[in-house]
């Protein structure tokens, strides 16, 4: 997917406004119209939206928190806000912000405020009461967004996997889901056992014509489905909808034995990895708290 297309429009937006020395919001907020900037997202692809978004987020956050001059940074801040607010999608896309770029964050505000820019720290306060950002421990650096955002995909997919084989192998559902009904109803005794009580009506109704008038009772033996037919048709019923959630789910045969193999094995390591996944997601939020704290502290002031 090139976004190099989406890139040259924000660097040629962002650079427009420095080459102004702009710093007032108002300022980008008329480039912007001027530009017709809102309608990038016309130009979307119809696929992978949150990547698309962090990766214009990121290359906004790039301006932001270099070392360019104080127009290039505000204009990165004013570019990001701009882009959040006039994107689309319904829930907004959330700005994914690392410790760092918190910390660049806090920088800009106090150089806005020795420029005697005071929208910045409004603006900011703004976007922290709204929960505009999403506060996260991976920096998705200029150039490596693509590949940092697919490492929190395969995470992501790891632990979903990983309740999903929780779930199926700790409960008594996957019994049912991997049931093979026709060895549980013991379905070839059942169709002999049917066949044989089948003849044996027949049998007993020839032999009462010899004594009785068993034309009232011809019918009992005449075109009935056996119970062993229905009984099979019913498993053939199951084994399509289980073959169907199998595909639905990604789950297999295969995936079931090696469950019931390695879940021992499984059980110990979901251990360990939840327990460094707790004290990483604990580290990092008392940072990112930390951060939001001291960025709060600022704007109070």
């Amino acid at each position: 997917m090139d976004l190099n297309p989406f890139r040259l429009d924000i660097d040629e937006l962002i650079n427009d406004f420095a080459k102004g020395e702009m710093t007032s919001f108002t300022d980008m907020k008329t480039l912007w119209l001027s530009k017709k900037f809102s309608c990038v997202f016309e130009a979307m692809p119809n696929t992978k939206l949150g990547f698309v978004m962090q990766s214009l987020y990121a290359h906004c956050l790039g301006y932001m928190t270099s070392a360019d001059s104080i127009s290039h940074r505000l204009g990165g801040l004013y570019c990001l806000y701009c882009l959040h607010e006039t994107q689309p999608f319904n829930p907004p896309f959330r700005i994914y912000l690392s410790p760092w770029q918190l910390k660049r964050l806090k920088e800009l505000v106090i150089d806005a405020k020795k420029e005697n820019v005071g929208v910045v720290s409004v603006l900011v306060n703004a976007m922290l009461d709204r929960n505009l950002f999403l506060f996260g421990a991976v920096d998705l650096k200029e150039g490596s967004a693509e590949e940092r955002v697919n490492e929190l995909i395969d995470v992501q997919n790891a632990r979903v996997q990983h309740a999903n084989k929780r779930l199926f192998a700790d409960t008594e559902i996957e019994r049912y889901i991997h049931m093979d009904m026709g060895k549980e109803v013991d379905l070839e005794s059942l169709r002999k056992m049917s066949i044989d009580y089948a003849m044996a009506k027949e049998h007993a109704i020839k032999g009462a014509e010899k004594v009785i008038d068993t034309q009232d009772i011809n019918h009992i033996a005449e075109n009935q489905t056996l119970i062993g037919d229905v009984v099979g048709k019913t498993i053939a019923d199951w084994n399509i909808h289980k073959e169907t959630f199998y595909q639905k789910t990604g789950l297999n045969k295969r995936q079931v034995l090696e469950n019931r193999s390695q879940i021992s094995k499984e059980n110990v390591d979901a251990v360990d990895l939840n327990e460094k996944s707790e004290e990483h997601d604990d580290a990092c939020v008392e940072d990112d708290d930390h951060f939001s704290d001291e960025l709060e502290h600022l704007l109070s002031l």
